[in-house]
């Protein structure tokens, strides 16, 4: 009996592993059919496409980047940290060009590097791992010393923003200007390895000191231990070698590179959240262009959208001071705000018919419980009111005129208020492209975070994302 514990844990373990990876593959589509359905109902004129062309073109590149499955992972540090040396000792060739003079690296550069060449290595069974993506892209970047101030800050959040995982390589104590860096890249809520590169020009001992105080000092608030890897790149092995006139001297020689941990890492992290962390990316930037791109549309509509919403107001207003029938009230006054919700949608460039519009009114109806509720009873109860007062009206010499006037106004007010409240958020949710609710890109980051464990490299930046993702 004892012996079924363990087999009961292993079996929950591979369901529970099984549930992650059919909901990251969930997730992951999710993202590839929200992207492109952002791309396709963008609706933007020239004159609103004007200055969005990079953001537009980065929603394509992300699409693209998912449908390949390609993960990618940018190296970030200053020059003479190892960079180059690192991606190419990671790719197992020479692909980058490495150096330690200055601006060898002028430009981002980046190869793509099919996973399959580390299948083997690691023996990863190609029909397990969901999650992994079928290739890596790596990025070399410029060194953070290269540009200057505002220009760096703006390099490093560009290539941050759109990777999927950072590097950012040490090699030794961490400066102010890479711990300034190292900041502004969390900043761009991304999952970070801290590479502390070249150790093997440090003894055992000064290797670890230097280590734990990067660790419990210098980065304790930005990186988690687990975060922090050791490696040599480029090793120097030393050959002693006779000389010409009979002594022995020492030659260097390219060594092994030490890297293995850090390749595991790269590869776990793919294998346990690859597609989840790509996916993740990917809605971040369909959040923040969609926001940039409902500003634009908000901007650029507004004025005569105002004039659909006031027409439709004042329309409402008359129709219901002028209407003594209760039911008539209600009625008509619905029928306006449909007739309104389908010509904001026309205008906004959504296609939605007359059944639409009326579960539209209905959901904004709800959200709006405050107004809507009280305005209809105070309605009903005006109603009957004023109905009461045109019926006696002739019995009373006209007497009931005034205040049967004062209720139709009062009640005009009530049914223009809650038109034009309804006709704001319908303009907004249209300008948002109509995708509130399980399809917009907030709706599949809130999902991707809340599969998240305390073992994911996100975790440590898991309430900032959802922040960023809420504001």
């Amino acid at each position: 009996m004892m012996n079924q514990f363990p087999e009961d844990s292993v079996n929950l373990t591979d369901t529970i592993a099984g549930f992650n990876t059919i909901q990251a593959e969930r997730n992951y589509q999710q993202a590839q059919d929200t992207l492109r359905r952002i791309l396709v109902e963008l609706d933007l004129s020239q004159r609103e496409r004007f200055g969005l062309e990079a953001e537009i073109a980065e929603l394509s590149d992300m699409l693209r980047k998912l449908d390949r499955a390609v993960f990618q992972v940018a190296a970030f540090g200053m020059v003479g940290r190892g960079k180059s040396s690192l991606l190419n000792a990671l790719i197992g060739q020479s692909v980058f060009e490495a150096g330690v003079l200055h601006g060898v690296t002028k430009e981002r550069q980046q190869v793509v590097w099919e996973i399959d060449n580390w299948q083997d290595e690691f023996d990863l069974d190609k029909d397990t791992p969901a999650t992994l993506q079928e290739a890596i892209e790596f990025i070399d970047t410029p060194g953070i010393d290269e540009v200057d101030g505002n220009e760096r800050q703006l390099l490093a959040y560009e290539i941050a923003r759109q990777v999927d995982l950072i590097l950012f390589i040490i090699a030794g104590d961490i400066t102010e200007l890479e711990l300034k860096t190292l900041s502004q890249l969390r900043n761009a809520g991304k999952p970070m390895l801290l590479v502390f590169n070249k150790v093997d020009l440090f003894p055992d001992r000064d290797k670890l000191a230097i280590y734990a105080k990067i660790r419990d000092e210098r980065v304790r608030e930005i990186i988690s231990p687990s975060e922090i890897m050791m490696v040599a790149a480029a090793p120097q092995a030393i050959r002693a070698e006779p000389r010409t006139d009979g002594s022995m001297g020492v030659s260097y020689h390219p060594g092994t590179p030490q890297i293995a941990e850090l390749k595991w890492r790269i590869v776990e992290i793919l294998q346990r959240e690859g597609k989840s962390l790509a996916a993740l990316n990917a809605m971040l930037a369909a959040d923040r262009i969609q926001k940039q791109v409902i500003d634009r549309k908000m901007d650029s509509r507004d004025e005569a959208a105002n004039d659909i919403i006031w027409q439709s107001v004042m329309t409402k207003a008359i129709a219901v001071a002028i209407n003594p029938i209760i039911a008539a009230d209600i009625i008509g006054g619905a029928a306006i705000d449909i007739a309104m919700i389908i010509r904001l949608s026309r205008f906004y460039g959504i296609s939605m018919t007359r059944s639409g519009a009326m579960k539209l009114l209905q959901s904004i109806a709800l959200g709006m419980g405050g107004i809507t509720i009280s305005g209809s009873i105070a309605k009903l109860g005006l109603s009957g009111i004023k109905g009461l007062m045109g019926i006696f009206a002739p019995a009373t010499g006209g007497m009931t005129i005034a205040p049967y006037t004062a209720i139709a106004l009062t009640q005009a007010g009530i049914a223009g208020v809650s038109t034009y409240a309804i006709g704001q958020v319908t303009k907004t949710y249209l300008a948002n492209g109509a995708s509130w609710g399980e399809d917009s890109p907030k709706s599949v980051i809130a999902r991707i975070l809340a599969t998240i464990d305390e073992h994911s490299i996100v975790d440590r930046i898991k309430q900032e994302l959802g922040q960023k993702a809420e504001g």
